[in-house]
């Protein structure tokens, strides 16, 4: 497995006066982002690093020496142009408002339809065309070429900006340029992605090929710098859901399938979710929604202790994925009754009708027509407590993927995803941070239960 640490620079000068940086390379840290990045190579203090790259541009390239200079045995400082930010010449040092004031059917592109934004350039053969998310998506294609050509296993550090790091998520990912704006990188977050590769059924030829599995673990944690969640964006108008999964319990730490099998929260599960109520117990919520399952109900109760007179409002419809007769079942038993069914699950999950229960499709539907109703009824600022497939199937659907790409996010017991509609329940959503399981176990990595749904 290869490993990226994925980091944005510290906030700077640019930042700050709410400029647009772009490629322009006169911006510098600030001290406040020169400390964040501080906090951030010694929140990574602990970790082997066996490559790091970075942006060549000045506020990016002095985060990653900064954080390298916090590490016992740094690796050599690698700077490629395929970090660079994204290049948007026609603005790039002008004050944002002034942009949104002076372009404002542009600007506005830029936000809802960022695939479709362009800038008319002049060169000496003409008027050129240039499609600056487009074109960011295709250094980031690039860079990932390039960077696990060379490292097939290891832990890397990578330190970008904010529309890089966005598109090196979203490629990696295969999210569609069109949800660029969907994806938030704070000044000196930190995102998670690992990289395998996975067995898939036969090519044309009869010989086995392989794939690469990609799994964002983490999306912009931010409570190294003191921040718990990233902030909402200016003009934020809409809901944000705060969706966790449940503590952990005796079967998933055994790796039994449970499905919608009502097992309780064993006593490390009640102590996530007593860890997840103390971060979360300054966060204003204005409404409480759960599973009806027994695990998440107690992990939303123990959340709403910090805030009484809430009432918990429990719907069908998130309940687990059914797994039918593998319910119950460890996967030595599941493989021995149904020979390479587990492996299919593993692989190809979109293609898999669980024996007398359900497949991802019926998740997706039901999962989702919910989360569009509960997008649609609440205001302000409220938890979801759900299961990992039900998670899994909100996430993909943030960004319109189908359940081929179930496993492409990471759902920790007893962690917290932050979604804003910015523009209200009919815009685009923004996943400003997911699977943040630092009050668990107060480093960046996910170390709860990896075992069955």
């Amino acid at each position: 497995m290869t490993r990226i640490i994925l980091v944005r620079h510290g906030k700077s000068t640019y930042n700050q006066e709410r400029r647009i940086q772009g490629r322009l390379d006169k911006s510098i840290l600030t001290e406040a982002g020169r400390s964040a990045a501080l906090q951030v190579g010694d929140t990574l203090s602990s970790i082997a690093f066996d490559a790091a790259y970075t942006s060549p541009l000045q506020r990016a390239k002095e985060t990653a020496e900064i954080i390298l200079s916090r590490l016992t045995n740094p690796p050599q400082l690698e700077p490629t142009d395929n970090l660079m930010e994204i290049d948007l010449p026609l603005w790039e040092g002008m004050l944002r408002q002034d942009a949104i004031d002076k372009f404002p059917e542009a600007y506005q592109q830029w936000q809802r339809q960022p695939d479709k934004f362009s800038m008319k350039l002049a060169s000496a053969d003409g008027d050129i065309e240039h499609f600056p998310v487009l074109a960011i998506f295709a250094n980031a294609r690039h860079f990932w070429q390039e960077l696990l050509s060379r490292h097939q296993h290891g832990t890397i550090l990578v330190v970008g900006h904010n529309g890089i790091n966005r598109a090196l998520i979203a490629t990696a990912s295969e999210i569609t340029p069109d949800y660029y704006q969907s994806i938030q990188q704070s000044n000196c977050g930190i995102s998670v992605i690992n990289f395998g590769t996975s067995p898939v059924t036969n090519d044309e030829l009869g010989q086995p090929k392989k794939k690469v599995a990609v799994q964002l673990e983490s999306l912009n944690l931010t409570s190294h710098t003191g921040e718990i969640f990233p902030k909402p964006r200016d003009g934020h108008r809409g809901p944000r859901l705060l969706l966790v999964r449940h503590g952990e319990t005796d079967w998933n730490k055994a790796g039994k399938f449970q499905g919608q099998i009502d097992v309780p929260l064993n006593d490390n599960g009640r102590e996530q979710s007593r860890r997840a109520a103390e971060f979360l117990k300054d966060v204003k919520l204005d409404f409480a929604i759960s599973s009806s399952m027994l695990r998440p109900k107690e992990t939303a109760e123990i959340i709403l202790k910090y805030h009484g007179g809430l009432q918990l409002e429990l719907r069908d419809e998130l309940r687990e994925i059914s797994h039918g007769l593998w319910e119950g079942k460890f996967e030595s038993e599941i493989e021995e009754s149904y020979p390479g069914l587990l492996e299919e699950w593993k692989t190809s999950p979109e293609t898999v009708q669980m024996p007398e229960g359900e497949n991802l499709q019926h998740v997706w539907t039901r999962a989702i027509a919910s989360w569009r109703e509960i997008v649609n009824s609440v205001s302000g600022t409220g938890i979801v407590v759900a299961h990992d497939a039900i998670n899994k199937a909100i996430l993909c659907h943030l960004f319109n993927l189908e359940p081929e790409h179930f496993w492409k996010f990471k759902q920790g017991n007893g962690a917290v995803s932050v979604i804003d509609y910015p523009h209200g329940p009919d815009g685009l959503p923004v996943l400003q941070a997911m699977n943040v399981t630092t009050h668990l176990s107060g480093g960046v990595f996910d170390q709860t239960a990896a075992g069955a749904l």
